[in-house]
């Protein structure tokens, strides 16, 4: 018969276990220190955006009328009742003061579309600012078409549907109560054109008031006193623009595109104010 031999099972204690821990984790800690001296760091992905911003970027081949290379307008959506969209630093400090000069000596009290039924007398106080109109054709310096050619590709309606600029000035107490840029054919009659969008672009900063509001924003009103300024409101700084679009695709207008400009308490407001059209204009 075939003897069966015994193995004799030794188990380790507890001292023992917590020693070999203790080893295995001084290794692995010395292993780590050694490796990560040459592993580069790793930086947050966010840093990603910032080498993506400083690459170039290849532009498509591109049609006739296009343009050779890629641009950038930064915007922020202020609002989708109504469409109404922010462009920080739309024009330099410099173009601003430009405009405001070029317009100065041609100011002239502001002029209201009546509706059928009133008159200059009873509309008296709703639009209190001063302004001219000046087309880009006008200008010899160039600074009104660079505008005029950077609100095309913002909105990417073509210049051709753009009215001239109205440049505005509104002084201590002055306002334009809120109203409508598109006009509803039941109340100014049969229109052959129609304002389809807005694009302001401020010429100065204002110390108080002079707001840009939009008091039907997101249908948040039923009925107010259009003197008030209320809802959603922009505060102007130099160099900025809004844009706001005054018609839905279907040609019908948004009524939450009515907006108003608020009076200024302290300081002088200067806009231009470029109302785009959806039929090509006669400059």
């Amino acid at each position: 018969m075939k003897s069966k031999t015994k193995r004799s099972k030794r188990k380790l204690g507890l001292p023992a276990v917590l020693l070999l821990c203790f080893l295995f984790f001084l290794a692995g800690f010395y292993a780590s220190t050694l490796f990560s001296q040459d592993v580069p760091i790793i930086r947050p992905r966010l840093r990603m955006l910032e080498v993506a911003e400083e690459q170039e970027i290849d532009g498509m081949p591109h049609g006739a009328t296009g343009e050779s290379s890629v641009e950038s307008i930064p915007f922020q959506v202020l609002s989708w009742k109504p469409r109404a969209v922010y462009f920080p630093n739309f024009a330099t400090p410099e173009q601003c003061k430009s405009i405001i000069e070029m317009a100065k000596s041609h100011l002239k009290p502001s002029a209201l579309a009546l509706r059928k039924g009133e008159t200059k007398e009873s509309t008296k106080g709703t639009r209190t600012s001063s302004g001219t109109f000046i087309s880009a054709s006008e200008d010899a310096s160039g600074i009104l078409d660079f505008v005029e050619q950077k609100i095309a590709r913002a909105t990417m309606i073509p210049r051709s549907h753009g009215e001239a600029f109205n440049i505005l000035r509104y002084e201590i107490g002055q306002k334009y109560d809120s109203h409508y840029d598109a006009f509803n054919p039941t109340e100014y009659g049969p229109q052959t054109s129609q304002r389809m969008a807005s694009f302001l672009l401020y010429l100065s900063d204002v110390e108080e008031g002079g707001e840009t509001m939009f008091p039907y924003e997101n249908d948040s009103q039923i009925s107010y006193d259009y003197k008030k300024c209320i809802g959603l409101k922009v505060k102007p700084r130099q160099g900025d623009g809004i844009l706001f679009y005054s018609l839905f695709p279907n040609g019908t207008i948004d009524e939450t595109s009515l907006h108003g400009s608020c009076p200024v308490i302290k300081g002088e407001k200067w806009v231009a104010t470029k109302w785009i059209r959806d039929q090509v204009q006669m400059d």
